[in-house]
């Protein structure tokens, strides 16, 4: 299976990571080659990608987007990884543990940018399941800027059975809702091994996902809406767990 990826910073990080194959890249004719572009255009002379010049319409039709930038790389099938390579990842950390669980994101644009904070506060992996939740697609991988190119990600068959295994390894799951029995996450201990479970945009965390949380975190609100959306929401609690633990670089 191959992926078609666009946009710069997509493509660019793609390269950068070196976790897929690129088989070939496509610029728009007119693209200038400079910035990213430049970036792009050095790495592939490096590894002998080929690369050639097209029609913006052909681009279009090979990503199924006219927001690609210019730019189209045919590469190989995302590269996910167990739960046990996530686990592998922070027993050679020297920080406690620090991962992102998504409990049934469908929305690519929440995924991607909830993705794209976790990657630069340095989250650990994520899990999310196989199954009701959007995958690494490459509208993903552009609305991450290619952050998720560096990201172990992990899809399970059953999210709460992965988080009682968590337990088992001595993580502890704090559900991100907005419950009455919610700590507020400025004032909640969050020095310890982790696990953030962010919900699906409208129904927050399913039954069983909710059941396995061993406390619940929420963001204080002061104005009329009730909640926010699920990749701001992650990002800000994501982003305090971050700064608690001494924002270390």
């Amino acid at each position: 299976m191959r992926d078609y990826l666009y946009g710069r910073n997509a493509i660019r990080e793609t390269l950068r990571a070196e976790r897929r194959q690129v088989y070939k890249l496509w610029s728009a004719e007119g693209v200038k080659e400079r910035d990213a572009v430049a970036d792009i255009l050095a790495i592939a002379r490096q590894r002998q990608i080929p690369w050639q010049h097209t029609e913006r319409r052909q681009l279009d039709k090979a990503s199924g987007t006219q927001h690609h930038q210019g730019l189209v790389a045919e590469v190989s099938a995302y590269p996910y990884v167990t739960l046990e390579a996530i686990l592998h990842r922070v027993s050679q950390s020297e920080e406690a543990a620090l991962l992102l669980l998504l409990d049934c994101l469908q929305d690519p644009q929440n995924f991607g940018a909830l993705l794209r904070t976790a990657e630069i506060v340095g989250v650990h992996g994520v899990v999310a399941p196989f199954r009701r939740s959007v995958g690494v697609t490459p509208a993903v991988v552009n609305a991450s800027a290619g952050a998720v190119e560096h990201l172990p990600i992990a899809q399970v068959t059953n999210l709460a059975r992965s988080m009682e295994h968590l337990k088992e390894q001595d993580i502890w799951i704090a559900g991100l809702e907005g419950r009455a029995e919610a700590r507020s996450i400025y004032e909640a201990d969050l020095d310890m091994p982790l696990a953030l479970v962010v919900g699906s945009e409208g129904r927050g965390l399913r039954r069983l996902v909710r059941q396995g949380c061993d406390f619940f975190l929420r963001l204080p609100m002061r104005g009329h809406i009730g909640s926010l959306n699920a990749s701001v929401a992650g990002s800000v609690a994501l982003y305090e767990v971050w700064r608690r633990r001494g924002l270390t670089i």
